[in-house]
């Protein structure tokens, strides 16, 4: 199979009006924060364990068509010896992996972030394809301050995520574009709003810049949320706002958004992208998750890393992704959270 032909069997395989993405990518630092609160040590092993409970949850590919996974993942086995990504196959779930390296500061925009992990990407990307990884994600954040994110920080940002996604595509893998705009602060959903088209804009520049077919790819953005320190919006005022600025800046060539969460509670993130596909109207692209905590906290607090609790985990797991897909279609309503046990 040639390289156009690899990346769109891919995105044959993700995209459908029904499923999303897992994101199960937690750094060694971030699994262990998550871990910490269920009094749970963050060991390999454990990992593994968590991970494994993940992938084969009976039927979760009914909901999932992807899941985003750790380096350490890609080498791992389920508890039967099947490699992980393989496990995650059987079910038609696509297995793909997180290839950045965290970020940093950005030299010259003060409070600016920008990620690292561009050298020998094209190298890393031929072992992860070897090792069953069929598409790629890698993030930029935006703090959003006074005067962040930069004219500076923007450009510099679009451009590395352009870069990646040009190695990826010419190497058959299909790129995941997430560039985040991040709620902590005290800004209201306005200010998100502008910033949100501000750095769409600029991504995309970039990415025609570097010859990226927008077919081949997925973008996973923000939805426009205010602050975490700011007043709340309700779901529909989150979708209209979250809409507006994606047919302003999201060319109608790329198939799928699937939107992360953000620091999003599980129950709101599910009544947002509801509202937005109540609302989508005429939309070209599909509307979906690529949920990590929104999808997995329910799941880990049933866990308590337990063996015996592995079966409630992995009902609150598949109990999430079903609402996310019933709110895929508009069909979610809050009274479904009790009626789904």
């Amino acid at each position: 199979m040639d390289t156009e032909s690899r990346l769109e069997q891919t995105i044959r395989d993700m995209v459908d009006d029904r499923r999303g993405i897992l994101a199960a990518d937690e750094s060694l630092p971030t699994i262990a924060k998550r871990f910490k609160p269920i009094g749970v040590e963050s060991t390999e092993e454990n990992r593994r364990a968590w991970r494994s409970l993940l992938l084969t949850t009976p039927g979760l590919g009914e909901y999932i068509s992807g899941v985003i996974l750790f380096e350490e993942t890609l080498g791992q086995t389920a508890d039967d010896g099947t490699p992980l990504p393989e496990a995650a196959w059987s079910q038609g779930i696509v297995p793909g992996i997180k290839v950045d390296k965290g970020t940093g500061p950005l030299s010259g925009a003060p409070g600016d972030l920008v990620t690292r992990g561009l050298d020998g990407l094209g190298e890393r990307l031929k072992r992860y394809q070897e090792q069953g990884a069929r598409f790629a994600k890698w993030r930029e954040v935006y703090p959003v301050g006074r005067h962040n994110p930069t004219l500076l920080g923007r450009e510099a940002n679009a451009e590395v995520l352009a870069r990646y996604a040009a190695v990826c595509q010419e190497a058959g893998i299909v790129p995941i574009v997430e560039p985040e705009v991040l709620m902590d602060g005290d800004h209201e959903i306005d200010r998100c709003a502008v910033v949100t088209e501000q750095v769409l804009h600029e991504v995309f520049h970039a990415l025609h810049r570097h010859q990226v077919t927008f077919e081949h790819m997925i973008l996973k953005p923000n939805m426009v949320l205010p602050g975490k320190a700011c007043r709340r919006a309700g779901p529909e005022e989150v979708a209209e706002a979250t809409l507006r600025v994606l047919r302003r800046a999201v060319p109608a060539a790329v198939p799928s958004i699937n939107f992360l969460s953000g620091g999003q509670g599980a129950e709101e993130a599910t009544a947002n992208l509801n509202a937005i596909n109540r609302l989508r109207g005429n939309a070209p692209w599909q509307l979906s998750i690529s949920y990590g905590r929104a999808l997995q906290q329910p799941a880990l607090h049933a866990w308590l890393g337990r063996s015996e609790n592995r079966e409630a985990a992995q009902q609150a797991l598949l109990k999430r992704a079903r609402l996310n897909s019933l709110a895929r279609r508009g069909e979610y309503d809050p009274s479904l959270e009790q009626a789904a046990d």
